[in-house]
């Protein structure tokens, strides 16, 4: 059986990665997003196991020492990082494995993964990051504008990615990441 492509998957926060994503889903039988350890709060709706594991800094900081990430960083004053041994299992049964993660996170996988495909995902424009983020309801005023300062360090990030994938449009930037996954 063929390996699977592990996917380093990023964007700038309200970017829509998560609207994205679940097209791609939904779309390909082969897609899997890995499942995050995070040391924030769940939002409204998401669900333990599904969209991160919610634990504490304590746990986290247990995982660092057991080198039980693939990555990790610090984001807004939380932790995220990726299981190893999910990911690993699921790209030896062939499945493409999409890490939704920040730049550092990032950063670290293409540094210990040279044969990821790294895809950054990013806005028409900052005005319409913005909205997004403010419409979707889900951060306070102080949350919004650090989610907006936080694009200022990232947008010297998105050189080092392979591809760069405009979302204008949802159906259009997942075509369009699919024929990447596909034909790298």
């Amino acid at each position: 059986m063929k390996r699977g492509k592990l996917i380093v998957y990023t964007g700038y926060s309200g970017v829509g990665k998560g609207t994205i994503m679940k097209k791609l889903l939904a779309t390909d039988d082969s897609v899997r997003l890995s499942v995050s350890c995070t040391t924030r709060s769940p939002r409204e709706g998401e669900v333990d196991g599904v969209h991160y594991y919610f634990i504490s800094k304590e746990q986290f900081e247990e995982i660092i020492r057991e080198d039980g990430f693939l990555e990790y960083a610090t984001y807004c004053d939380n932790y995220y990082g990726t299981p190893a041994k999910a990911v690993d299992d699921m790209l030896e049964k062939g499945l493409n494995v999409f890490l939704e993660i920040e730049v550092q996170g990032g950063m670290q996988i293409m540094k210990k993964r040279p044969d990821c495909v790294s895809i950054f995902i990013v806005p028409p424009s900052l005005e319409e990051l913005e909205r997004r983020l403010r419409d979707r309801g889900t951060e306070d005023e102080e949350t919004i504008l650090k989610r907006l300062s936080a694009v200022e360090e990232e947008k010297n990030f998105v050189k080092y990615y392979t591809y760069t994938v405009l979302n204008d449009d949802v159906d259009r930037a997942a075509k369009e990441i699919l024929e990447i996954i596909h034909n790298s």
